[in-house]
């Protein structure tokens, strides 16, 4: 099987492409740099710098390479820089996705596995969050990708083109053989935050608000391992390429930690008492935000591997610190 990934050379596009190489299939990655290296880009995989938006590129590559699947993750993915610049989330995000998906229902290629988010929810004060939960996104950047999972829907109407829709809760960790990892330095990731805070590359580390609905004040999140989140790509591959019907499932552990659980497990890990401070709320930030995936598990055979917040820690800490030694750079 050839697959296109497009955003292939950023952090989570590059983590398919290994376990889709490692399960011996094709790969073609499609990335237009802003955010992603080639240092990150498995030497198997043919590359291609250019954005999704450029159908003329997209065609050749079709007309190039026989392309069965199109895994799309390409995309801006950060909340506070959405409520800065909404412009670029809709047109980045939404717009582009408009172009390729509607490019795609008059293609020969007729399965698509997007990329979305727990963004796109509402918030919910307590429980785990269903795929049936409303959504009512409450920053650009989960309106946009709500928007995307519209269009997608809508586009496929009346086509031959099936969707598989993965919403995700919060990515974190690194390749366990340590061949790819979070590359952006401009990322705002917690635990990413963190860790510079040990390696000395942050002075401190800025905690959000403290006054939230929660047990100690901080918002609380669902950390899922890169590679199960990228597990449940390959199910949703297969299920469409199988024949399967169009689905949306969530993407998470189903286990909430707090924004100062997560800053007390990285010291420990890292035996770095590093300093923090805290500030105000941020817009866009909700709360809580904990995933129901039993829809995955049950009707996919999903089953996670590394569920367990210090390995995602300590994969994420050994990344950052070979990043160090060989000098990546997005």
């Amino acid at each position: 099987m050839k697959v296109l990934i497009t955003g292939g050379a950023g952090y989570i596009g590059s983590h398919m492409a290994l376990e889709l190489l490692d399960q011996g299939n094709d790969v073609v990655i499609l990335d237009n740099l802003t955010s992603g290296s080639k240092k990150i880009v498995p030497s198997n995989a043919t590359f291609i710098e250019g954005d999704i938006s450029n159908l003329n590129l997209v065609q050749s590559i079709f007309d190039d390479h026989d392309i069965e699947a199109v895994t799309h993750f390409a995309g801006s993915v950060k909340v506070e820089d959405s409520v800065k610049n909404p412009f670029k989330y809709y047109e980045n995000n939404s717009f582009k996705t408009l172009k390729f998906v509607d490019f795609l229902t008059k293609s020969n290629v007729k399965k698509l596995i997007f990329s979305s988010t727990a963004a796109v929810y509402e918030e919910k004060k307590s429980g785990l969050i269903s795929e049936s939960h409303t959504c009512n996104p409450s920053n650009p950047y989960g309106q946009s990708k709500l928007m995307c999972e519209n269009i997608i829907r809508d586009l496929c109407k009346g086509t031959n083109l099936k969707f598989f829709i993965l919403r995700y809760f919060n990515v974190a960790g690194a390749d366990i053989q340590l061949r790819s990892g979070q590359i952006d330095e401009n990322s705002n990731h917690l635990i990413k935050a963190c860790i510079d805070c040990v390696l000395e590359k942050r002075k401190l580390i800025e905690i959000y608000g403290l006054d939230y609905d929660t047990d100690d004040g901080s918002c609380v999140r669902d950390f899922i391992h890169v590679s199960d989140l990228i597990s449940g790509h390959l199910l949703a591959v297969e299920h469409l390429v199988k024949g399967g019907d169009s689905d949306i499932c969530n993407l998470g552990y189903g286990k909430g930690l707090s924004v100062l659980e997560i800053v007390d497990k990285v010291k420990k890990i890292s035996k770095i008492n590093f300093t923090t401070k805290i500030v105000g709320r941020r817009s866009g930030d909700a709360s809580r935000v904990v995933a129901d995936s039993n829809k995955m598990m049950t009707k996919y055979n999903w089953k996670p591997k590394l569920d367990d917040i210090d390995t995602i820690i300590l994969t994420a800490l050994n990344w950052e610190k070979q990043k160090l030694k060989k000098n990546y750079e997005a």
